[in-house]
Protein backbone atom coordinates (compact mmCIF):
# COMPACT_ATOMS: atom_id res chain seq x y z
CA UNK A 1 0.00 0.00 0.00
CA UNK A 2 2.85 2.31 -0.91
CA UNK A 3 0.57 4.73 -2.80
CA UNK A 4 -1.38 5.66 0.33
CA UNK A 5 -0.68 8.91 2.15
CA UNK A 6 -1.16 9.35 5.89
CA UNK A 7 -4.62 10.95 5.49
CA UNK A 8 -5.60 8.07 3.20
CA UNK A 9 -4.65 5.51 5.82
CA UNK A 10 -6.63 7.37 8.46
CA UNK A 11 -9.75 7.33 6.30
CA UNK A 12 -9.27 3.66 5.46
CA UNK A 13 -8.89 2.81 9.13
CA UNK A 14 -12.26 4.45 9.83
CA UNK A 15 -14.20 2.63 7.10
CA UNK A 16 -12.22 -0.56 6.53
CA UNK A 17 -9.76 -1.83 9.14
CA UNK A 18 -6.33 -1.80 7.49
CA UNK A 19 -5.00 -4.91 9.23
CA UNK A 20 -8.02 -7.01 8.32
CA UNK A 21 -7.96 -5.67 4.77
CA UNK A 22 -4.69 -7.39 3.97
CA UNK A 23 -6.02 -10.82 4.98
CA UNK A 24 -8.05 -11.27 1.82
CA UNK A 25 -8.99 -9.72 -1.50
CA UNK A 26 -9.38 -5.96 -1.79
CA UNK A 27 -9.83 -3.05 -4.15
CA UNK A 28 -9.06 0.51 -3.04
CA UNK A 29 -10.60 3.42 -4.90
CA UNK A 30 -9.33 6.99 -4.38
CA UNK A 31 -10.75 10.14 -5.96
CA UNK A 32 -12.53 8.23 -8.71
CA UNK A 33 -9.70 5.84 -9.61
CA UNK A 34 -8.71 2.34 -8.53
CA UNK A 35 -5.24 2.54 -6.99
CA UNK A 36 -4.59 -0.90 -5.44
CA UNK A 37 -6.02 -4.39 -5.82
CA UNK A 38 -5.45 -7.89 -4.55
CA UNK A 39 -7.23 -11.09 -5.63
CA UNK A 40 -7.18 -14.60 -4.13
CA UNK A 41 -7.69 -18.14 -5.36
CA UNK A 42 -11.43 -17.90 -4.71
CA UNK A 43 -12.07 -14.21 -5.32
CA UNK A 44 -11.47 -12.41 -8.60
CA UNK A 45 -11.93 -8.66 -9.16
CA UNK A 46 -12.27 -7.28 -12.68
CA UNK A 47 -12.61 -3.66 -13.80
CA UNK A 48 -15.82 -2.90 -15.69
CA UNK A 49 -15.43 -1.88 -19.32
CA UNK A 50 -18.73 -0.06 -19.85
CA UNK A 51 -18.93 2.08 -16.69
CA UNK A 52 -16.86 2.98 -13.61
CA UNK A 53 -16.64 0.14 -11.12
CA UNK A 54 -15.72 -3.49 -10.67
CA UNK A 55 -17.16 -7.01 -10.89
CA UNK A 56 -16.35 -9.31 -7.97
CA UNK A 57 -16.61 -13.06 -8.53
CA UNK A 58 -16.60 -15.56 -5.66
CA UNK A 59 -16.24 -19.23 -6.54
CA UNK A 60 -18.69 -21.94 -5.51
CA UNK A 61 -18.07 -23.36 -2.03
CA UNK A 62 -15.55 -20.66 -1.07
CA UNK A 63 -15.50 -20.40 2.73
CA UNK A 64 -14.74 -17.46 5.01
CA UNK A 65 -13.20 -15.21 2.39
CA UNK A 66 -12.72 -11.51 3.24
CA UNK A 67 -13.31 -8.88 0.57
CA UNK A 68 -12.67 -5.15 1.18
CA UNK A 69 -13.76 -2.50 -1.32
CA UNK A 70 -13.23 0.88 0.38
CA UNK A 71 -13.57 4.27 -1.32
CA UNK A 72 -11.84 7.44 -0.14
CA UNK A 73 -12.25 11.02 -1.37
CA UNK A 74 -9.70 13.70 -0.55
CA UNK A 75 -10.30 15.96 -3.55
CA UNK A 76 -12.77 18.76 -2.83
CA UNK A 77 -15.42 19.34 -5.49
CA UNK A 78 -15.29 15.79 -6.82
CA UNK A 79 -18.42 13.75 -7.62
CA UNK A 80 -17.57 10.05 -7.78
CA UNK A 81 -20.01 7.48 -9.20
CA UNK A 82 -19.20 3.78 -9.09
CA UNK A 83 -21.03 0.54 -9.94
CA UNK A 84 -19.90 -2.63 -8.15
CA UNK A 85 -21.48 -6.03 -8.84
CA UNK A 86 -20.93 -9.08 -6.63
CA UNK A 87 -21.49 -12.59 -7.98
CA UNK A 88 -21.46 -15.08 -5.10
CA UNK A 89 -21.20 -18.75 -6.02
CA UNK A 90 -23.24 -21.66 -4.67
CA UNK A 91 -22.71 -22.42 -0.98
CA UNK A 92 -20.01 -19.75 -0.67
CA UNK A 93 -19.62 -17.98 2.68
CA UNK A 94 -17.95 -14.55 2.58
CA UNK A 95 -17.54 -11.32 4.52
CA UNK A 96 -17.56 -8.12 2.46
CA UNK A 97 -16.49 -4.77 3.93
CA UNK A 98 -17.34 -1.63 1.99
CA UNK A 99 -17.57 2.02 2.95
CA UNK A 100 -16.55 5.51 2.01
CA UNK A 101 -14.48 8.10 3.84
CA UNK A 102 -14.47 11.74 2.72
CA UNK A 103 -11.87 14.30 3.81
CA UNK A 104 -12.90 17.79 2.70
CA UNK A 105 -10.95 20.85 3.84
CA UNK A 106 -12.31 23.25 1.21
CA UNK A 107 -15.47 25.02 0.06
CA UNK A 108 -16.70 22.77 -2.75
CA UNK A 109 -18.92 19.77 -2.07
CA UNK A 110 -17.46 16.25 -2.26
CA UNK A 111 -19.85 13.44 -3.18
CA UNK A 112 -19.76 9.69 -3.62
CA UNK A 113 -22.59 7.64 -5.12
CA UNK A 114 -22.06 3.90 -4.91
CA UNK A 115 -24.40 1.40 -6.55
CA UNK A 116 -23.77 -2.13 -5.28
CA UNK A 117 -25.62 -5.18 -6.61
CA UNK A 118 -25.41 -8.60 -4.96
CA UNK A 119 -26.35 -11.79 -6.82
CA UNK A 120 -26.30 -14.79 -4.48
CA UNK A 121 -26.55 -18.29 -5.87
CA UNK A 122 -28.28 -21.14 -4.03
CA UNK A 123 -27.04 -21.68 -0.49
CA UNK A 124 -24.65 -18.70 -0.48
CA UNK A 125 -24.12 -16.60 2.64
CA UNK A 126 -22.84 -13.02 2.78
CA UNK A 127 -22.13 -10.68 5.66
CA UNK A 128 -21.91 -7.15 4.28
CA UNK A 129 -20.50 -4.34 6.43
CA UNK A 130 -20.88 -0.78 5.17
CA UNK A 131 -19.42 2.26 6.94
CA UNK A 132 -19.65 5.94 6.04
CA UNK A 133 -17.50 8.67 7.52
CA UNK A 134 -16.74 12.34 6.88
CA UNK A 135 -14.17 14.79 8.21
CA UNK A 136 -12.43 18.07 7.36
CA UNK A 137 -12.46 21.72 8.34
CA UNK A 138 -13.87 23.11 5.07
CA UNK A 139 -17.49 24.18 4.67
CA UNK A 140 -17.91 22.09 1.52
CA UNK A 141 -20.40 19.30 2.14
CA UNK A 142 -19.55 15.62 2.48
CA UNK A 143 -22.31 13.77 0.59
CA UNK A 144 -22.84 10.01 0.40
CA UNK A 145 -25.64 8.28 -1.52
CA UNK A 146 -25.33 4.47 -1.38
CA UNK A 147 -27.66 2.14 -3.28
CA UNK A 148 -27.71 -1.57 -2.45
CA UNK A 149 -29.60 -4.15 -4.52
CA UNK A 150 -29.85 -7.71 -3.22
CA UNK A 151 -31.04 -10.72 -5.22
CA UNK A 152 -31.24 -13.95 -3.22
CA UNK A 153 -31.71 -17.33 -4.85
CA UNK A 154 -33.16 -20.31 -3.00
CA UNK A 155 -31.55 -21.08 0.35
CA UNK A 156 -29.20 -18.09 0.35
CA UNK A 157 -28.92 -15.40 3.03
CA UNK A 158 -27.41 -11.98 3.53
CA UNK A 159 -26.73 -9.90 6.63
CA UNK A 160 -26.15 -6.18 6.04
CA UNK A 161 -24.74 -3.82 8.67
CA UNK A 162 -24.72 -0.11 7.82
CA UNK A 163 -23.15 2.57 10.02
CA UNK A 164 -23.02 6.36 9.72
CA UNK A 165 -22.10 8.13 12.93
CA UNK A 166 -19.88 11.08 12.07
CA UNK A 167 -19.23 13.86 9.62
CA UNK A 168 -21.65 13.10 6.77
CA UNK A 169 -23.64 16.21 5.81
CA UNK A 170 -26.16 14.52 3.54
CA UNK A 171 -26.96 10.91 2.75
CA UNK A 172 -29.72 9.13 0.86
CA UNK A 173 -29.50 5.39 1.40
CA UNK A 174 -31.58 3.04 -0.76
CA UNK A 175 -31.80 -0.71 -0.22
CA UNK A 176 -33.73 -3.03 -2.53
CA UNK A 177 -34.22 -6.75 -1.94
CA UNK A 178 -35.84 -9.51 -3.99
CA UNK A 179 -36.01 -12.84 -2.18
CA UNK A 180 -36.68 -16.35 -3.50
CA UNK A 181 -37.73 -19.38 -1.44
CA UNK A 182 -36.08 -20.16 1.92
CA UNK A 183 -33.98 -17.01 1.92
CA UNK A 184 -33.24 -14.53 4.70
CA UNK A 185 -32.22 -10.87 4.51
CA UNK A 186 -31.23 -9.12 7.75
CA UNK A 187 -30.51 -5.39 7.76
CA UNK A 188 -29.20 -3.34 10.69
CA UNK A 189 -28.43 0.36 10.40
CA UNK A 190 -27.03 2.86 12.89
CA UNK A 191 -27.13 6.59 12.15
CA UNK A 192 -26.24 9.72 14.08
CA UNK A 193 -26.78 13.24 12.73
CA UNK A 194 -26.06 16.68 14.13
CA UNK A 195 -25.90 20.29 12.97
CA UNK A 196 -28.13 20.63 9.90
CA UNK A 197 -27.25 17.20 8.50
CA UNK A 198 -29.76 15.15 6.51
CA UNK A 199 -30.08 11.36 6.48
CA UNK A 200 -32.73 9.52 4.49
CA UNK A 201 -33.10 5.75 4.48
CA UNK A 202 -35.38 3.77 2.16
CA UNK A 203 -35.94 0.00 2.25
CA UNK A 204 -37.93 -1.81 -0.45
CA UNK A 205 -38.06 -5.59 0.01
CA UNK A 206 -40.10 -8.16 -1.96
CA UNK A 207 -40.66 -11.53 -0.28
CA UNK A 208 -41.43 -13.57 -3.38
CA UNK A 209 -40.48 -17.10 -2.37
CA UNK A 210 -42.11 -19.46 0.10
CA UNK A 211 -40.55 -19.21 3.59
CA UNK A 212 -38.55 -16.12 2.68
CA UNK A 213 -37.95 -13.67 5.53
CA UNK A 214 -36.47 -10.28 6.37
CA UNK A 215 -35.69 -8.37 9.54
CA UNK A 216 -34.95 -4.64 9.20
CA UNK A 217 -33.73 -2.67 12.23
CA UNK A 218 -32.89 1.04 12.29
CA UNK A 219 -31.40 2.75 15.34
CA UNK A 220 -30.70 6.45 15.05
CA UNK A 221 -29.92 9.58 17.04
CA UNK A 222 -30.83 13.03 15.68
CA UNK A 223 -29.46 16.12 17.45
CA UNK A 224 -29.23 19.90 16.91
CA UNK A 225 -31.28 20.85 13.81
CA UNK A 226 -30.63 17.70 11.80
CA UNK A 227 -33.31 15.77 9.91
CA UNK A 228 -33.84 12.06 9.40
CA UNK A 229 -36.31 10.06 7.31
CA UNK A 230 -36.92 6.32 7.59
CA UNK A 231 -39.09 4.70 4.89
CA UNK A 232 -39.71 0.96 4.88
CA UNK A 233 -41.75 -0.90 2.26
CA UNK A 234 -42.15 -4.65 2.52
CA UNK A 235 -44.25 -6.81 0.21
CA UNK A 236 -45.31 -10.30 1.30
CA UNK A 237 -46.03 -12.14 -1.94
CA UNK A 238 -45.93 -15.68 -0.55
CA UNK A 239 -45.85 -17.55 2.74
CA UNK A 240 -43.22 -15.40 4.45
CA UNK A 241 -42.21 -13.42 7.55
CA UNK A 242 -41.04 -9.82 7.95
CA UNK A 243 -40.23 -7.62 10.93
CA UNK A 244 -39.32 -3.95 10.46
CA UNK A 245 -38.49 -1.63 13.34
CA UNK A 246 -37.34 1.98 13.67
CA UNK A 247 -36.09 3.23 17.06
CA UNK A 248 -34.89 6.84 17.25
CA UNK A 249 -33.69 9.26 19.91
CA UNK A 250 -34.38 12.92 19.19
CA UNK A 251 -32.76 15.98 20.82
CA UNK A 252 -32.76 19.75 20.51
CA UNK A 253 -34.55 20.92 17.32
CA UNK A 254 -34.02 17.75 15.31
CA UNK A 255 -36.75 16.05 13.27
CA UNK A 256 -37.32 12.34 12.60
CA UNK A 257 -40.01 10.86 10.34
CA UNK A 258 -40.73 7.12 10.17
CA UNK A 259 -42.99 5.85 7.38
CA UNK A 260 -43.84 2.14 7.48
CA UNK A 261 -45.61 0.37 4.65
CA UNK A 262 -46.29 -3.35 4.76
CA UNK A 263 -48.34 -5.05 2.07
CA UNK A 264 -49.59 -8.63 2.31
CA UNK A 265 -50.39 -10.12 -1.07
CA UNK A 266 -50.73 -13.64 0.33
CA UNK A 267 -52.92 -14.94 3.14
CA UNK A 268 -49.88 -16.59 4.76
CA UNK A 269 -47.71 -13.48 4.78
CA UNK A 270 -46.83 -12.48 8.36
CA UNK A 271 -45.63 -8.86 8.41
CA UNK A 272 -44.85 -6.70 11.47
CA UNK A 273 -43.69 -3.10 11.80
CA UNK A 274 -42.69 -1.18 14.94
CA UNK A 275 -41.58 2.43 15.33
CA UNK A 276 -40.59 4.50 18.35
CA UNK A 277 -39.30 8.08 18.40
CA UNK A 278 -38.62 10.04 21.58
CA UNK A 279 -36.20 11.82 23.85
CA UNK A 280 -33.86 10.17 26.34
CA UNK A 281 -35.86 8.98 29.33
CA UNK A 282 -35.41 11.12 32.42
CA UNK A 283 -34.96 8.12 34.72
CA UNK A 284 -32.00 6.95 32.61
CA UNK A 285 -30.29 10.32 33.05
CA UNK A 286 -31.00 10.43 36.77
CA UNK A 287 -29.62 6.93 37.32
CA UNK A 288 -26.31 7.75 35.62
CA UNK A 289 -26.05 11.17 37.28
CA UNK A 290 -26.34 9.53 40.70
CA UNK A 291 -23.17 7.65 39.76
CA UNK A 292 -21.30 10.94 39.39
CA UNK A 293 -21.77 11.79 35.70
CA UNK A 294 -22.84 15.23 34.53
CA UNK A 295 -26.05 15.47 32.49
CA UNK A 296 -24.02 15.83 29.28
CA UNK A 297 -21.80 12.85 30.14
CA UNK A 298 -24.89 10.78 31.00
CA UNK A 299 -26.50 11.61 27.64
CA UNK A 300 -23.32 10.63 25.80
CA UNK A 301 -23.17 7.27 27.57
CA UNK A 302 -26.82 6.53 26.81
CA UNK A 303 -26.33 7.39 23.12
CA UNK A 304 -23.19 5.23 22.91
CA UNK A 305 -25.06 2.28 24.35
CA UNK A 306 -28.04 2.87 22.07
CA UNK A 307 -25.90 2.82 18.93
CA UNK A 308 -23.61 0.01 20.04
Amino acid sequence: MELLEQDDKKLLQEVSNLENMQKGAYNIRKNGQGIERKTTENVNIITKKDKPGINIYVKDNAKFEYIHIPVILTQSGLTDLVYNDFYIGKNANVIIVAGCGIHNNHHKDSRHDGIHRFFLEEGAKVKYIEKHYGEGIGDGKRILNPVTEVYLKQGSSMEMQSTQIKGVDSSIRETIGKLDANTNFVVTEKIMTNGIQLAKTSFDVELNGENSSTHVTSRSVATDSSTQYFISKIYGNNKCFAHSECDAIIKDNAKVTATPEITANNVEANLIHEAAIGKIAGEQLIKLMTLGLSEKEAEEEIIKGFLR
